[in-house]
């Protein structure tokens, strides 16, 4: 029984050096997701930007959220909460009191997040889980400032119920993805990637090179399916273990980078990427240590020369008491029961996502755990079909003198000729999403406030000539089957006027 439950649990060891390399990453991505959003503080996180807190509150709330930043319209309280967060999260990056920045960096994070889910994908759920489930990984104990206090660990192979949960969690993306895909053009006809890339507003140069080609966007199609579905599987295997590993970081490494070439997808293929860091075996680790020692060793010596600096003050918890043998079992076992509880949870909530409405799985009273410690998830990119409606903004404004200006060109003369790179008019995933969101009708509530915003920041530069009003206007055109290009469809989504001066 010793040897089975031995071979049962191996493809659920991980090395504490690749979990450490796991939290370097989602601290580094934690500081750059902030620094992009950081560059639309009123837009989207101030009462004078598209969602003030009382509409957030009014339209896309439930009852057992929480967020620090909805305390406040005013972007300056935002920008204090985002310079909070970097802090956290540099913490977090330098292992410095590991477990307590774990945690403040995810209640942070999921504050964030839920002042404006307008402008969330699918790379959001994944870093609000690889902290989640960081916070009961040991991605502290090595390679972090909470190390040097520490004797160095026995061994670096590691196995919890946290382990399980975290590559289970993984297994999950990809598995959903593909069982969420059930339409005709990824499971028979082989065309999701020729639909996909008809999205100008997604497409990048690299999908430009592949567009023309059907045969291999089909090949490329169910490739793309298969990898979903068959590859986490090479996870459970219990034999070769580092083999297979090193099989799903290539192959993922890979696709991530392939989609991040052809589609505009924001941080969601690095969010991806880093989150595979964990599964690294020893065998690429101890080749990485040995490239790195040499470099660490320079670093150390030059840090031994800077002037040393002392804090002016100093917070410390001690434990008067030392933990028992037995104290620390039974923390261990609650904490690895609690866990595996959460994980059934988030296995149950993906279960009722794949079903969908017919075939419900889990009833809405028993959501408010997965809202409240935000493990809701959805892996629903493409799916079940690619959206066929497709098209660019013109943001119509006329001037008190008649004239016809694009606001999304700069207040360049009207033109509904589509730009050469539609992809080009947002500023930033975030924006890209925000105005895929717009054009849904259950959203219609939304339009007067993103209209609005744009006539307030346009008037706030003095040499922009004065608006009488201002049409929101979508070039819609829906993708057709082989390479055939309708015409465009100039469609009205909301029109506004400046307020009459007092």
């Amino acid at each position: 029984m010793h040897s089975l439950w031995q071979i049962i649990r191996r493809p659920f060891v991980l090395d504490l050096r690749a979990l450490a390399l796991l939290r370097m990453g989602t601290a580094a991505l934690l500081v750059l997701d902030l620094a992009i959003r950081s560059t639309d503080l009123e837009a989207h996180y101030s009462n004078k930007g598209v969602l003030p807190v009382a509409v957030l509150f009014d339209h896309v709330w439930t009852a057992y959220q929480f967020s620090l930043h909805a305390a406040s319209g005013l972007w300056q309280v935002q920008a204090v909460l985002f310079c909070l967060a970097a802090v956290v999260a540099g913490a977090l990056l330098l292992g410095y009191h590991t477990r307590l920045a774990t945690l403040a960096s995810w209640v942070l994070l999921v504050s964030l997040q839920n002042r404006n889910p307008l402008i969330g994908q699918g790379g959001d759920d994944l870093l609000r889980m690889l902290l989640f489930w960081g916070f009961f990984l040991p991605w502290g104990r090595v390679w972090s400032r909470d190390a040097r206090s520490q004797p160095a660990p026995e061994r670096y192979a590691y196995c919890s119920a946290a382990t399980l949960a975290y590559i289970g969690q993984l297994a999950l993306v990809y598995w959903c993805t593909a069982l969420l895909k059930s339409g005709p053009e990824w499971t028979r006809d082989g065309t999701a990637l020729y639909y996909a890339l008809s999205l100008d507003q997604l497409l990048l140069p690299g999908g430009r090179l592949l567009y023309p080609h059907p045969d291999l966007l089909r090949v490329l199609t169910f490739a793309t399916w298969y990898i979903e579905l068959l590859l986490p599987l090479a996870l459970f295997i219990p034999f070769g273990v580092k083999w297979w590993r090193l099989l799903v970081i290539g192959v993922l490494v890979g696709f991530h980078l392939g989609i991040s070439l052809t589609l505009f997808v924001g941080i969601f293929f690095i969010v991806n990427i880093v989150s595979v860091l964990g599964l690294l075996p020893p065998v690429a680790l101890d080749w990485l240590t040995r490239r790195l020692v040499p470099h660490a060793e320079r670093t150390r010596r030059w840090h031994a020369r800077l002037p040393a600096w002392q804090s002016p003050w100093q917070l410390r918890i001690e434990r008067t008491r030392p933990r028992s043998p037995g104290s620390v079992k039974l923390w261990r076992a609650v904490r690895d029961g609690f866990v595996f509880s959460v994980f059934f949870y988030v296995c149950w909530w993906n279960l009722d996502d794949v079903a969908g409405p017919a075939g419900r799985w889990m009833s809405e009273p028993t959501r408010w755990f997965g809202y409240l410690f935000r493990v809701d998830q959805h892996w629903g990119m493409f799916a079940p079909s690619v959206f066929k409606d497709d098209g660019w903004y013109v943001l119509e404004g006329t001037t008190q003198t008649g004239r016809v200006l694009d606001l999304n060109r700069g207040g360049a003369p009207v033109s509904y000729v589509k730009p050469a790179a539609v992809v080009s008019l947002f500023k930033n995933d975030r924006w890209r999403k925000y105005s895929e969101n717009y054009l849904f009708v259950n959203n219609a509530w939304m339009r007067g406030y993103y209209c609005n915003y744009l006539l307030r920041i346009w008037h706030e530069n003095p040499a922009h000539p004065p608006l009488r009003h201002l049409s929101v206007v979508y070039m819609k055109e829906v993708s057709q089957p082989d390479y055939r290009v309708p015409p465009a469809t100039h469609e009205v989504l909301c029109d506004c006027e400046p307020a009459p001066a007092p």
